[in-house]
């Protein structure tokens, strides 16, 4: 396991280096592994993704059990891990800071917080919360010794609150409380992309694989992007192979799908021993 601070500076190096990149989301070791040696230079995880490999829907997962698979994603890669928090198991801003302490000792390079909270009834939360959770994450991500990439979310669009001016307004907020990257899942327009990059002075994330987006790493660099992710899109991939293959057997008795399966020689590089 390589030194977290090195890790850190290699990470923020990365956001500071012309053009933008791909940072794709394992949802296991295994995926993990697989991209890391594939030759991407930093991971994120995705709640979603775990959240299914362990037969569960997104954020139900457990704070422990999160943790744990973080601490194991770090452990089984020499890259750069940023984590995907949820609302940081906790609405207020002490719990929000509670839980980066945790995942700060577990090894990641960076990780979110978002201002979905998880109540149906009024998902976003209000504004002046959204801002103190953030503040409260970059009190402490800030005082750490190296490098720690903090990235702040402006869910709107994932709700059904299709508010381009107020999801600006909170990255905006974000960014002054303390951000490091800021990062709007949903948003799929060039002219909404262009929007929220033009509004704020860090790093921006942006989601690929939303409905009516057909943009290619190229194009979002053009508009100015630095990072690009696939959120449980991997793990969604892989669950739509098994499914086909599932099916293939179970009604037609074929075993077409082994035509595109890995081989043991595919898999063997990523694996211990």
């Amino acid at each position: 396991m390589r030194d977290q601070a090195e890790l850190g500076r290699e990470f923020q190096a990365l956001h500071e280096a012309p053009g933008a990149f791909i940072i794709p989301n394992p949802w296991d070791v295994g995926s993990a592994r697989v991209l890391a040696g594939l030759g991407f230079p930093a991971l994120a995880t995705t709640s979603s993704g775990f959240a299914y490999s362990v037969g569960r829907h997104d954020n139900t997962v457990p704070r422990d059990e999160t943790l744990a698979h973080l601490r194991a994603l770090v452990e089984a890669v020499d890259v750069p891990v940023s984590a995907d928090l949820g609302n940081a198991f906790g609405d207020e801003p002490d719990t929000v800071r509670a839980t980066f302490e945790d995942v700060v000792r577990v090894g990641v390079a960076g990780a979110s917080v978002e201002d979905a909270s998880g109540d149906a009834s009024e998902p976003i939360y209000p504004f002046e919360l959204a801002v103190e959770r953030v503040r409260a994450a970059a009190a402490l991500t800030a005082a750490l010794p190296f490098p720690f990439m903090l990235t702040a979310r402006a869910e709107n669009f994932l709700h059904g609150r299709r508010d381009l001016a107020d999801t600006v307004r909170r990255l905006q907020a974000f960014e002054e409380a303390g951000a490091d990257v800021l990062y709007a899942p949903g948003i799929a327009s060039k002219d909404e992309i262009a929007a929220v990059v033009s509004s704020v002075s860090r790093p921006v994330n942006v989601l690929v694989g939303m409905p009516g987006m057909d943009l290619s790493l190229a194009a979002l660099a053009e508009l100015g992007v630095k990072r690009v992710s696939v959120g449980g899109a991997l793990a969604r991939a892989a669950i739509g192979a098994l499914l086909r293959a599932g099916r293939e057997m179970r009604e037609s008795g074929t075993f077409g799908f082994l035509a595109e399966a890995g081989s043991f020689r595919d898999v063997n590089p990523w694996l211990d021993g």
